[in-house]
Order: structure tokens, then sequence, then C-alpha cells
């Protein structure tokens, strides 16, 4: 059965999309119908980029030859800016879709973390979707939509996540305070979704022992004892980017299959 085009006419920007969550984040929503910007952070992504344009170009949605790939580091101070005034020169269209995706884990216990760890997560995971969401906001659309993509770390420790884990604590913060801040002057709903383990680079690049660590709780998962696939967690975001998803903001979505309940 086709999607439904239910997203024509909108325009999206999903950072940190040339993998994982990010990649099947934009074949979803142009699927229904979205412009969607992929991001990339540098040249030696481009390739992966270029991929996902390939794969939304097989999804035939409505807008799939106008979707572009734009080179943007959003753990710099410029990078965030330069992916917005990328998709307002390629689009010329108010921005409808933010989906704050890009993130770094690096999983280490407490005794060996040092500044330059704390630095390359705080500055991508928080303050990059904090600037790309400044950013956004003069050329926000009306009735637009705000997706962050946070983690169960947010709620749940695990050992060796010390930062990792604050991070994903800020990025709820940001979600509910912009939903008080966004809803009536520009009509966006702010929401996070909360993944589990998901079948990404980076989670199987965790280490040996923060994976030996996991394993038991994904044993006990009531849907079953994997992870999530990268399409599960976008059909979450997407769901929450429809129109008939405006009564919903503020909110953290779980998506693990019951992997934590709090």
């Amino acid at each position: 059965m086709a999607t439904e085009r239910s997203l024509i006419g909108k325009v999206a920007i999903v950072s940190g999309s040339a993998k994982g969550i990010g990649a099947a984040t934009c074949v979803e929503l142009a699927s229904r119908g979205a412009l969607v910007i992929v991001n990339y952070p540098w040249p030696s992504e481009k390739s992966d980029a270029e991929d996902v344009l390939r794969r939304i170009e097989v999804t035939k949605g409505a807008a799939a030859a106008e979707c572009r790939a734009v080179e943007a580091d959003l753990s710099t101070l410029d990078g965030p800016q330069r992916l917005v005034d990328e998709t307002v020169r390629l689009t010329g269209k108010h921005i409808d879709i933010l989906i704050n995706n890009a993130g770094v884990a690096i999983m280490r216990p407490l005794k060996e973390v040092d500044l330059r760890q704390w630095d390359t997560q705080l500055n991508l995971n928080a303050r990059g979707m904090l600037l790309l969401t400044q950013a956004v906001l003069p050329h926000l659309a009306q009735d637009s939509r705000i997706v962050n993509v946070s983690s169960v770390g947010a709620r749940q420790g695990y050992v060796g996540s010390s930062i990792y884990n604050g991070t994903k604590s800020m990025v709820e913060s940001f979600t509910r305070c912009w939903a008080l801040e966004f809803g009536r002057q520009y009509r966006c709903t702010v929401n996070a979704v909360e993944p589990g383990p998901t079948n990404t680079h980076g989670f199987n690049h965790s280490g040996p022992d923060f994976l030996e660590k996991i394993q038991p709780m994904l044993d006990a998962t009531p849907m079953g004892s994997r992870l999530a696939e990268p399409s599960e967690i976008a059909h979450a975001i997407a769901f929450l980017c429809e129109r008939r998803s405006g009564w919903i903001t503020g909110a953290c979505l779980p998506v693990d299959g019951g992997f934590f309940m709090p």
C-alpha cells in the first residue's frame, strides 16, 4: 500500500542524517511528500548523504527530486546557521519541520572522562541543536513541527554514559521549554522521541563493555530481545510531524519496545 502523501509542500531539515536514524527519517518524511534536506558534517560523509538521496528517490515522494544534501558541521559555531541559510537558498521557502537528530555517543566510565570528551558531546548534542533551532526561528512556518531525538538514557542511568545521558536530559528540557515558547507564536509543536538501543553504526561501536552490560536489558525487553531498526524510530518521528498530531506538544515519546518503563 502506498504511503499517504500527507506532508506535500512541507520543507524539512533533518540534522545528522547521512546515516542511522537521521537517514531513515529523511526517507520516511520524503515518502510522505516532504522536501527534505539531508545534512552531513564533513566531506567524507558526502557519499553517505548521496546514498540517502538515492533511497529517497526510490520512495517517489512528491518532492523527491527536489531533496538536497547540505554539508554543515553542527558541532561548530557557524555550522547550524550555514545549514539553515543553505536550506532557504535551495528551497526559497519557509521551514515547516525541523528534526534535531545530530548527536554523538562516547561511552567511558567517569574516571576516564576528560574535557575533550565533554566538549565533543556537549557541542554537538546540546549546543548544536540549540543554535540550529535558534537559526530556524526566523524562517519557521506557522503550524510547524520540531522533533528532538533524545534517548532512554535521559531517564535511565548506564555505566559509562554520564555525559551522553546528561546531554539527552538537556534535549528533553529544551523540548519542554520550547513547547511553551513556540506554541502560540508559531503554532509550532515541539516534541521528543526516546529511542532505546537501535541498530546504528554509533550504537554498534559503543564498545564491548557497554554492549555486554546492556544485553540483559535487551533480553528483558517485552517486544523482543533485539535492537530497534532506524525505520521504526523514523516512523514515530514522522507521526509527530503530521498535521493531525497538532495537539501533542512537550511530549517525550519512548520508542523502545518497552526496554525502559519509568
